[in-house]
């Protein structure tokens, strides 16, 4: 069956200083890290549309008819201030759409919502990402913590798969390549935990009304999913395969 996908984040605006001697100049560029993660859905026969992040504010869909374009929404790396503050409310401190209830609403109907990790998931980088203070906070499997939760694993660290069985892993085979870091969380009791990180969740489902939720806590690209996780292991598609498509239902 083939699900169209919204994938808000995963890409950022670096900015550089560079000082030689007594004069200084500054370069920009901009990156996106979704790809890792559009090929494998896509090599699925998934439909993908990617929202970067400096248009979420003004572009992340802010209804339930807007919404109802797509199977399943993934949220990578991009914070509650951007789904929330919309230009015409953070900039002319107009009402505007509640965004995150709205996403709420449209997975209690029976969408799919999965969130990945990474400095701004879950609580996230000094707690900026913020979920916890959310009404999404209730729709997904785990409990976020009120700190920093990132946990960095600068020597690797391996998954343990606790239900092999289960579709949402997509089948996979055998020992996980390392990942280097996650956010942490607490599976709620109606969580079903399919694979640990550091005996913390790194993938949860659950149920939420008619729809569904998941959480993978690592990143789906670098720097905590390095190329050999990303890149160069089968594995990487059908794990986010098998999440999207039990998320679809």
């Amino acid at each position: 069956m083939v699900s169209r996908v919204l994938i808000a984040g995963e890409s950022w605006v670096t900015q550089s200083t560079h000082i030689k001697g007594v004069d200084s100049f500054t370069t920009s560029s901009y990156v996106t890290g979704v790809e890792p993660l559009r090929r494998a859905l896509e090599g699925r026969g998934h439909e993908v549309v990617h929202l970067p992040a400096h248009l979420v504010p003004a572009e992340f869909p802010g209804d339930a008819d807007a919404l109802a374009a797509y199977d399943v929404v993934v949220l990578s790396d991009i914070g509650a201030n951007s789904l929330q503050l919309a230009p015409e409310v953070f900039e002319q401190a107009t009402p505007g759409t509640d965004r995150l209830g709205a996403l709420r609403g449209w997975v209690a109907a029976g969408g799919g919502l999965l969130m990945i990790g990474g400095y701004l998931s879950f609580t996230g980088f000094e707690a900026k990402a913020a979920f916890r203070n959310t009404v999404l906070h209730e729709v997904l499997p785990v409990e976020l913590l009120p700190e920093d939760d990132r946990v960095e694993l600068p020597a690797g660290a391996r998954a343990a798969v606790a239900r092999a069985d289960h579709p949402a892993l997509g089948g996979v085979d055998g020992e996980w390549p390392p990942l280097l870091g996650y956010n942490r969380v607490r599976p709620r009791r109606s969580a079903d935990v399919l694979a640990t990180l550091n005996d913390d969740p790194l993938v949860a489902v659950a149920h939420y009304g008619a729809g569904r939720s998941a959480v993978f806590t690592s990143d789906c690209s670098p720097h905590w999913a390095p190329k050999p996780f990303c890149e160069a292991w089968d594995g990487y598609a059908r794990v986010f395969g098998g999440i999207v498509e039990w998320l679809a239902g």
